[in-house]
């Protein structure tokens, strides 16, 4: 809703064409004696470029490229060895913007919605809450955003090329047709309320058993989310997403979320956050027949100026089962330190936030470095 300060933020100190190159190096080593092996480490480097071409009349062409580029090694002490790498891109658009309008085009991250981690609207990101350098491919596509002057705005979205699963979704999108859908936002007493639709056809075709298994199947999303500024933060946010033909239980997918958080004057400031998700897979539409519900409390408290914990809880109230998540972190200039504790069941029913899921299922610890230049 603020595309006219972010873009003055871009502009802001460019008074000529300008050339970026930064890069972010990270290195991390995870013991959990309940995975098949027990040390899994990896490092990860991601160099971007950056080029801001300024235009007349305050207008900005821009460009931004990047690569992720890893290697793991997964370890079981004195008996086996698996290792692994990929390169590939992790970020590749171009960006035409002015005061009240926006163009992007490429391989680019797309999100939105008010929940603050278990996000109903995680519709084309995979962002894990736990990963605390929030990673997550991109998508193949254009989006094109226009915002009024009282703070409300438009989206449009035409995404193409994309056939890995990506957000909740259960089954793949078909290859080679268009997916599309928008956006539209407007401000309301003490808060900000939206609308959002996307449609796409999917691929059943050996994903499901054969009477379920179709190569175009049309799905329709509608989201709608609200977040109110009520002393607390308050909000609000649902998804239903309805396939025209029948693939049993995943014809219609049900996902709300409520939520609120609160910043305490205790110490250096003390911020809770709770959510309650209910998710459901259904045959027909809102029978909640196949529901999981999950409660969240998130509390970050920063210890100094370069230290800060932050531990998550999950409670699982279809299984009775919870996820605990501890994470310290201490800045430097340019280089983090995170050392991350946690506690899970190892049969894991979390809804899927990314692919480190059996990462994090028993019991262990994790170290990470990260450096920025």
């Amino acid at each position: 809703m603020l595309v006219g300060v972010l873009y003055l933020n871009t502009l802001k100190g460019i008074s000529q064409d300008s050339l970026l190159f930064r890069g972010q190096l990270s290195a991390w080593m995870n013991y959990n004696p309940d995975n098949s092996y027990s040390l899994n480490s990896g490092i990860r480097y991601i160099p971007e470029l950056n080029n801001a071409i300024q235009l007349k009349d305050n207008k900005l062409l821009d460009f931004e490229a990047s690569a992720n580029i890893y290697g793991t090694a997964a370890i079981m002490p004195f008996d086996s060895l698996d290792t692994g790498g990929k390169i590939k891109p992790y970020r590749l658009w171009a960006r035409y913007s002015s005061r009240q309008f926006e163009f992007r085009i490429g391989l680019q991250k797309i999100n939105f919605g008010s929940a603050s981690i278990l996000r109903p609207l995680m519709w084309f990101d995979q962002i894990d809450p736990r990963d605390p350098l929030k990673l997550t491919d991109g998508v193949w596509g254009a989006l094109a955003r226009y915002y009024f002057l009282n703070n409300a705005n438009i989206w449009g979205w035409v995404l193409y090329g994309n056939n890995k699963i990506k957000g909740w979704e259960a089954i793949p999108t078909m290859k080679q047709v268009p997916e599309f859908g928008g956006r539209i936002q407007i401000p309301v007493p003490k808060g900000e309320a939206a609308l959002s639709y996307h449609h796409r056809v999917a691929d059943s075709r050996n994903i499901l058993n054969n009477e379920l298994q179709f190569s175009d199947i049309p799905e329709n999303r509608i989201g709608f989310d609200t977040k109110l500024d009520l002393v607390i933060g308050c909000w609000l946010e649902a998804s239903w997403t309805n396939k025209e033909k029948n693939v049993g239980i995943y014809t219609n997918q049900e996902i709300m979320n409520v939520g609120m958080d609160y910043t305490f004057g205790i110490g250096n400031g003390l911020t809770v956050t709770f959510e309650q998700l209910l998710a459901a897979y259904d045959k027909k539409p809102f029978e909640l027949n196949q529901s999981v519900s999950f409660s969240l409390l998130s509390i970050s408290y920063p210890v100094g100026i370069f230290d800060n914990i932050n531990a998550i809880i999950y409670y699982d109230w279809t299984h009775q089962a919870a996820y605990n998540f501890v994470n310290w972190q201490k800045q430097f200039n340019n280089v983090s330190l995170y050392l991350m504790a946690y506690i899970n069941p190892t049969t894991y029913q979390i809804p899927t936030q990314g692919d480190v899921d059996n990462f994090y299922a028993g019991k262990g610890i994790q170290f990470m470095f990260v450096y920025n230049h």
